[in-house]
């Protein structure tokens, strides 16, 4: 009976289709050179945006072949809390509200309040 027994499938670990009759996407080669001349190739779909700046495998950054040069970006630089405190306020008025609010935080601990300035 043995040599007469079905054979099973594992049900998803196999496709039933073809690949005939299957076209891929249209896809492009873009080339990037690092700064010591380490070529990088990435394969992209054909209406992809191409990105100025890519990271190659050693970690390095490499710049699109014959393409616009990426914006700098150290041109705009990283507003802090601080840099946005101070287009509210002046240091004096941030000394005044840092007296008041320690002085409250004294009052609430029971501890002597000195005289102000």
């Amino acid at each position: 009976m043995s040599d007469r027994s079905l054979r099973g499938m594992r049900l998803g670990a196999q496709s039933m289709e073809t690949e005939s009759g299957v076209e891929p996407a249209p896809r492009q080669r873009v080339e990037y050179r690092c700064n010591d001349g380490e070529q990088v190739f990435v394969t992209f779909a054909a209406e992809a945006e191409i990105p100025p700046v890519w990271v190659s495998k050693t970690g390095r950054e490499a710049i699109l072949v014959d393409g616009e040069k990426p914006i700098d970006p150290s041109e705009k630089p990283i507003r802090t809390h601080w840099d946005m405190l101070l287009e509210r306020r002046t240091v004096p008025e941030l000394e005044t509200i840092l007296d008041d609010r320690l002085k409250i935080l004294r009052e609430r601990r029971g501890e002597r309040v000195k005289a102000s300035k």
